[in-house]
């Protein structure tokens, strides 16, 4: 069943209004009709209902609420990715496959070592693009929120941001010690019942050193994920996936 998303103030009693680029989606591309039913998360409260179409126009479908139903799409897992800009249209590719797998919000960092520079004042521009990707994938995938895609950030930023997760984890090609599994282990003795994770990877040319070790000394845990070197689009998937099978997310 086709899920779209609205706001509270779409609500009115036992009726939803959709509007916007949903409308056209659900009359010109779905081509629905009047009387059949359609999936609604309420991205403030997370309330998922069945509707029925009861009006549909240019600007808006009116719909009509026929139950209120419970959706296990989230996880307890929240997941946050940290991703050192990579160049072309990976970063898409990161969002989207992130949003299938549970993640709930993505970071962009521009690191030493990231041959794309976003500028200020394309800034704006890109981040509206990597939401609607968010959006969709979220759509299609049937979670209740769609993930934040936030500002652009530095390491040193991050490093402020430390303590408001249960651990930060960086997997580095140079780290020989530590292992992603030990990380993990340790998340699993917490035995926390939502914990917060953030995960920081670096872009194709890999970390600063410095960057590292900013990293380290703010409290984040530097890891191997063994001996192969994985793209830098495929280590928040393999990672993302990972944490949520062993810590029991929903995926």
């Amino acid at each position: 069943m086709p899920k779209f998303f609205i706001r509270d103030n779409q609500i009115n009693d036992n009726l939803i209004t959709i509007v916007g680029e949903d409308v056209n989606h659900i009359s010109n591309v779905l081509r629905m009709k009047i009387g059949e039913e359609v999936q609604i998360c309420n991205t403030d409260t997370s309330d998922n209902y069945i509707v029925k179409l009861q009006n549909i126009e240019k600007d808006k479908i009116d719909c009509k609420i026929l139950e209120k139903v419970k959706s296990e799409a989230e996880s307890n897992i929240n997941l946050s990715i940290f991703q050192g800009i990579p160049k072309s249209d990976k970063m898409e590719l990161i969002i989207q496959k992130s949003t299938e797998l549970g993640v709930k919000q993505i970071t962009p960092v521009q690191m030493e070592r990231c041959v794309s520079k976003i500028t200020p004042k394309d800034e704006k521009k890109k981040i509206e693009r990597w939401q609607k990707i968010s959006e969709v994938a979220a759509k299609q995938s049937g979670r209740d929120i769609i993930p934040k895609i936030n500002n652009v950030l530095k390491v040193k930023d991050i490093c402020n941001l430390v303590n408001n997760f249960d651990m930060i984890i960086v997997p580095y090609e140079k780290e020989e010690d530590c292992s992603f599994k030990v990380a993990i282990d340790e998340l699993k003795e917490n035995n926390k019942i939502n914990p917060s994770i953030g995960i920081v990877i670096g872009p194709e040319g890999g970390f600063e050193p410095s960057e590292i070790d900013c990293l380290k000394n703010c409290g984040a845990k530097i890891v191997t994920l063994g001996k192969r070197i994985l793209r830098t689009e495929t280590v928040a998937l393999a990672m993302a996936s990972i944490i949520m099978y062993e810590l029991g997310g929903n995926i």
